[in-house]
């Protein structure tokens, strides 16, 4: 039986409790979100705690999400009123991009200031997300410089800082957060694959059958293409399917090792592109979170 996945430091509970104090110094909070999870990667804390923000949600990683399905939350965001774009951070955008989705949002509020005589002033956004999501990288993409400090491991940020990205945006950065209780374990599952769990927390081989038995529904060709898999490999429980790609990667029985080898080549995107979250998931209540 699997481990329940549970991972909230000290310095997370920190984080959110600074995040509620300086709520009250901006006027938008970006959160950024996991395009591969666009549900599971939102923070229920940080809904619960901004609800009368205006809220963008930043979906970072497109370039390795399945683009249909990306397409389809945004449709999803923009019938239920949530502004949302889709970015690689890793290829150019600008404040501009952010701007001309957010500046409706705070249309009335600048208006109001500028009538009782007040300078015009930039935009304040607090940047928030979950560890790893790409939220540094955005963050100095929006800038202009490296600002942030950037890693590809969760809990790089440890402290905040404001940044000033031009004279129409200012950005407070916050450190990745999770939050207390995972509401199931299937989140915590796609939190891990998708690399916003310290990998410590976790058992490798757990969250590689995770991630197979997802890509035999999702994206077979990926898993065959990848691990040069027969149809006969395909009729394997997960487990010695498990096995059988250890060995095709030369690391003999050395499952712990072909675990991580898995997971880092579904991160990658070297089995394919792929989103685990799907709009028609989304209920009334938010069950995935509450």
């Amino acid at each position: 039986m699997a481990v329940t996945i549970q991972w909230f430091p000290g310095h997370m509970a920190k984080a959110i409790r600074q995040f509620e104090e300086n709520l009250s110094l901006v006027d938008v909070v970006f959160e950024v979100i996991d395009a591969r999870i666009p549900l599971s990667s939102q923070n229920p804390e940080i809904k619960r705690i901004s609800a009368q923000k205006p809220h963008l949600f930043i979906m970072t990683k497109r370039d390795l999400a399945d683009p249909n399905v990306t397409n389809q939350w945004l449709k999803y965001f923009s019938e239920h009123h949530q502004p949302a774009i889709a970015i690689d951070a890793k290829t150019k955008f600008g404040v501009n991009n952010v701007i001309s989705v957010i500046s409706p949002l705070l249309r009335e509020k600048i208006q109001r200031e500028l009538d009782k005589g007040m300078k015009k002033r930039p935009i304040r956004a607090i940047s928030v997300g979950v560890p790893n999501v790409g939220k540094s990288t955005v963050l100095n993409r929006l800038v202009n410089r490296r600002a942030a400090q950037v890693g590809n491991r969760p809990g790089v940020t440890k402290g905040q800082q404001w940044l000033k990205s031009s004279d129409k945006l200012e950005l407070l950065d916050t450190p990745g957060i999770l939050w207390p209780k995972f509401a199931s374990q299937e989140v915590a599952n796609k939190l891990a694959l998708t690399g916003a769990i310290k990998e410590s927390v976790f058992a490798s081989d757990d969250i590689a059958l995770f991630g197979l038995k997802q890509f035999r529904q999702i994206n077979p060709e990926g898993l065959k293409n990848r691990y040069h898999l027969t149809d006969d490999d395909f009729k394997l429980s997960d487990v010695d399917l498990l096995l059988e790609i250890t060995k095709k990667v030369g690391m003999r029985d050395d499952y712990e090792r072909g675990s991580n080898r898995i997971i880092q080549d579904f991160r990658s995107g070297k089995i394919g592109r792929f989103t685990l979250d799907d709009p028609e998931m989304v209920t009334g209540n938010d069950e995935t979170h509450d």
